[in-house]
């Protein structure tokens, strides 16, 4: 390929966050995606200048970027639950603030549940919640983006559909930088086909109807353990899963996303399966 292209893994931070480009560099990869503190606890220290300042040095000398965070599973920014909401609003306000000191280019959210409220009301909500978290953050001078992240379309979760991101995109454009996630998996067990050639056309013909091909910041590549349409969010290592390897090798060739990075999210069952994983989509890549 003529554009290098930017796939890499999450990682953890065990040790520091600059560990993590360390690995990134011993298993191959180019980019990385971590958590910035743990992802199952609402609150987490803010970040020590001195680790940030290990972090960025080490991502200048290894060329190991862009940085991208993943907020951590407990936000839902449009749960209908008021403790819930409020604690994921402050815990999303920490997320932004860590990201920025990290140097992040992208934080990466799930737009939540909105279980026993209306499709609309649970848009709503989640649109207010970041805004209110963001306010006074200045993203932009950060190069920061926040990264709005499809799902698998389970009953109640925001995001199954490009049209209910690019309606989330759409209002949030207006208080922060914002941009798209794309999931392989999520996409497939929703019901888009993203493995026939021509169910592949289609369906980046629909990304870029509702939310542009310049907008997809970070495709996280994971195969599926489910069937197209079985909205089960379960990831499988690549080439090994009902998506499959004609699906990555033509993704990463796709000249519409050569601007985007590749970031697998794929179970570590044994030491090595990053690596492998990694080493399978620069394969593709080739």
């Amino acid at each position: 390929m003529s554009t290098l292209r930017r796939i890499g893994i999450h990682l953890s931070t065990t040790g520091g966050a600059w560990k993590a480009v360390e690995r990134a560099v011993a298993i191959g990869a180019n980019t990385f995606q971590i958590f910035s503190s743990s992802p199952r606890m609402w609150r987490a220290p803010a970040v020590k200048p001195a680790d940030a300042e290990k972090l960025h040095a080490a991502m200048a000398e290894s060329d190991v970027r862009p940085l991208i965070i993943h907020v951590n599973y407990l936000v839902n920014v449009c749960s209908q639950n008021e403790e819930v909401r409020q604690k994921s609003i402050v815990a999303f306000r920490g997320e932004a603030e860590r990201a920025l000191a990290l140097g992040a280019s992208g934080l990466v959210l799930h737009p939540g549940s909105w279980r026993g409220l209306t499709r609309e009301r649970g848009l709503e909500l989640a649109a207010e919640s970041i805004a209110q978290a963001i306010d006074g953050l200045d993203l932009a001078a950060g190069k920061l983006h926040i990264l709005i992240e499809n799902t698998a379309g389970a009953e109640f979760s925001l995001g199954g559909s490009f049209e209910q991101v690019a309606e989330l995109i759409s209002i949030l454009k207006n208080h922060a930088p914002v941009a798209f996630c794309l999931d392989t998996c999520h996409t497939h067990v929703a019901g888009y086909d993203i493995v026939s050639e021509s169910g592949y056309e289609q369906t980046m013909r629909q990304v870029e109807e509702t939310i542009g091909h310049r907008n997809v910041h970070v495709w996280h590549c994971n195969d599926a353990k489910a069937a197209c349409g079985s909205k089960l969010d379960r990831h499988e290592h690549i080439g090994e899963g009902t998506i499959g390897s004609a699906t990555f090798r033509r993704l990463l060739h796709d000249p519409r996303f050569a601007h985007s990075a590749f970031i697998a999210e794929t179970p570590v069952d044994a030491p090595g399966d990053d690596q492998r994983d990694v080493a399978a989509l620069l394969h593709l890549a080739r």
